[in-house]
């Protein structure tokens, strides 16, 4: 179904005809669009939104399969502000946000549903899950100028760290929560505003009334914030995502400035949870 209003889909009744999951999908262009919402299909989840430009053009069996909305992708912080106007109409559902040519992959995400994650988490008395950005880039910026293959995607097997989360009132630093850098983010920094250069996002949540998300995509509960429970660590997901390296392409100011995004800690992505967590760039936590 297709509505050329954020309003319009939630006057329409449409998000109350589920109560699972919903994946929220911001297509800032057609690249890597159809491959994104097959794979969060797949994933499991029970209804898929994909806000778009009116004049982008989709598939039409697979817009069939999703709820489409017209809307301004590049409205300052478009991602954000229609989350928050989703949380509160979404309450009691798990949402998963983010954009095209991002993947969201969770341990053993091969062989274990969605549901089985969130029923997890859920039963450890958890209503979020921590995720990190991870870049992918195509290995030949000739071949592929706006660094995207999905066939031939790489990624960094290491350079990231973390620091701690100072309290915004300068008093210390706020318990169970980091903030996380690496990728292209970290090594071309120097293209990346410094607000826009962390890697941790909390994309997947239980909505409930009053619940916002904030611009740099933690929420206003800040135990939802945190990257663990205080008594032991908690599953952690990842989004797997070509929109840095798009985005250094795209923009003139970076651009001519980069030749190429391997380096001597490049390695083909080979799609799998596994690759991911043997990196350390995923944790199972307590998930038998």
């Amino acid at each position: 179904m297709r509505y050329d209003t954020l309003a319009a889909l939630i006057a329409s009744g449409a998000l109350r005809k589920s109560s699972g999951p919903a994946a929220l999908i911001m297509a800032e262009d057609d690249v890597a669009l159809e491959a994104t919402l097959q794979h969060h299909l797949q994933a499991g989840f029970d209804q898929l939104l994909l806000f778009a430009p009116a004049e982008l053009e989709l598939d039409p069996a697979l817009e069939a399969a999703i709820e489409r909305i017209d809307c301004d992708v590049f409205a300052e912080d478009a991602l954000v502000g229609v989350v928050n106007r989703l949380i509160d109409p979404l309450a009691g559902r798990w949402i998963c946000y983010g954009y095209n040519a991002e993947f969201l992959f969770f341990p053993f995400c091969e062989s274990r549903s969605l549901r089985d994650l969130i029923s997890f988490q859920s039963e450890e008395r958890r209503e979020a899950i921590l995720s990190y950005v991870i870049d992918l880039y195509a290995p030949d910026l000739t071949r592929w100028p706006n660094a995207v293959s999905l066939e031939n995607a790489h990624l960094d097997r290491s350079g990231y760290y973390a620091l701690s989360r100072q309290a915004s009132d300068g008093q210390g630093v706020k318990e169970r929560q980091m903030d996380f850098f690496g990728g292209l983010r970290w090594r071309f920094e120097e293209h990346i505003p410094w607000d826009r250069r962390k890697i941790d996002r909390i994309a997947l949540f239980r909505a409930r009334q009053g619940l916002r998300l904030r611009p740099d995509f933690t929420l206003t509960d800040e135990e939802m914030n945190t990257y663990s429970c205080p008594w032991h660590h908690n599953i952690t997901t990842t989004i797997c995502s070509f929109r840095t390296a798009k985005a250094l392409r795209t923009n003139p100011g970076s651009r001519s400035d980069i030749s190429g995004f391997l380096w001597h800690r490049s390695e083909p992505f080979r799609w799998h949870s596994q690759q991911l967590m043997d990196l350390g760039l995923m944790e199972p936590g307590q998930w038998f």
